[in-house]
């Protein structure tokens, strides 16, 4: 599907003419090279009137208030809740997408709903939401609309929250994260070849991504990954991956091992079973990970956060819901007064 004058777009700035008469955009590391009318990957990004536009400006799906640790984020504003949405496209093509429906959308009708970023602010508001999630599909693609709608919600005390592949280019990248709040980062697998084979991209982009946001910005943020079987679950991948994490990024940056059910182009693979979920949580704090978390299976365990002082439950959760939560804004544990990284606010 070509851009047609029909087509409804919103100008960018993260592109340049290449010699040979096409646009480059330079939002993520595909890069993608453009003739009129053409559309990237991603499909939401495309050339009309010789310029890189955005077509999903102001039109969204899947609004729903949901719990922040849905995300998942554990650490950010605990209890509280956050106004989820995204839009169609995306900037990988991973066959075993979780939200295909949305993100590997191709019918721009699926997007109804027309939204500014000031009325999602004052939405966000009026439902009691601390917060607004950019999640379905990755904000990346639509930083436009994201980067507005985040300025739109600080101004009413509305935070902002990125759930992204973290496949973006460093000229993009401040620009998109500089007004949000949270962030979290899929960190699909540890191993180059999945990220081509599965995903049609590279590992070594969204490494450097995680570097700039723990060590160049504020931002707080949490990694998940989604454990596959025969995939990315094997003892030497999580090794290096949890071991990468704590030496590049801290361990107090806390990892969530969620399970994959089969959907999109990969149905022929079971379940993630609970224990390989929980093998993977016990690797990362083997090797030093402080707050390590079990998604999408029932583990109150898993799903608790203890304190790494002395080891005490600090919230403790069941599923979504907080059940014990003995943290107060500073952070402390109220028994022996080592801090939880994060913002409890």
């Amino acid at each position: 599907m070509r851009i047609t004058p029909e087509t409804p777009t919103f100008p960018t700035r993260h592109w340049h003419a290449l010699d040979d008469g096409r646009l480059q955009c330079d939002v993520c590391p595909r890069a993608c090279k453009l003739r009129e009318g053409q559309r990237g990957l991603c499909f939401v990004r495309g050339r009309s009137d010789d310029q890189v536009v955005l077509t999903t400006y102001g039109r969204a799906i899947g609004f729903r208030a949901d719990p922040i640790e849905k995300k998942p984020l554990y650490h950010f504003l605990p209890g509280s809740r956050t106004l989820s949405f995204g839009t169609a496209g995306c900037n990988l093509a991973c066959k075993f997408c979780q939200n295909w429906d949305m993100s590997k959308s191709r019918e721009m009708d699926i997007m109804q709903a027309r939204a500014t970023p000031e009325e999602l602010a004052q939405a966000a508001r009026d439902q009691g939401c601390a917060s607004v999630a950019f999640t379905y599909n990755d904000p990346v693609i639509f930083m436009e609309y994201a980067i507005d709608t985040a300025r739109a919600c600080r101004e009413v005390g509305v935070r902002s929250v990125a759930v992204t592949a973290g496949y973006i280019s460093p000229g993009a990248r401040e620009d998109f994260f500089a007004p949000m709040d949270a962030v979290n980062v899929d960190l699909k697998a540890f191993d180059e070849g999945f990220y081509w084979d599965l995903c049609g991209g590279h590992l070594e982009p969204v490494l450097d991504t995680l570097r700039y946001l723990r060590h160049e910005t504020d931002i707080w943020l949490e990694l998940t990954t989604l454990l596959i079987p025969g995939r990315n679950d094997d003892d030497e991948q999580l090794q290096a991956m949890t071991r990468w994490v704590v030496n590049e990024l801290g361990p107090d940056v806390p990892m969530h091992f969620s399970a994959f059910h089969p959907d999109w182009r990969m149905t022929d693979l079971p379940r993630t079973p609970l224990a390989t979920l929980q093998r993977a949580r016990r690797i990362a704090r083997d090797n030093g990970v402080q707050h390590a978390y079990i998604g999408n299976v029932h583990d109150v365990e898993g799903s608790t956060t203890w304190c790494c002082g002395c080891g005490a439950a600090l919230i403790r959760r069941d599923g979504y819901r907080i059940s014990v939560d003995r943290l107060g804004a500073s952070g402390e544990c109220p028994g022996c007064g080592a801090r939880c990284s994060g913002d409890f606010s």
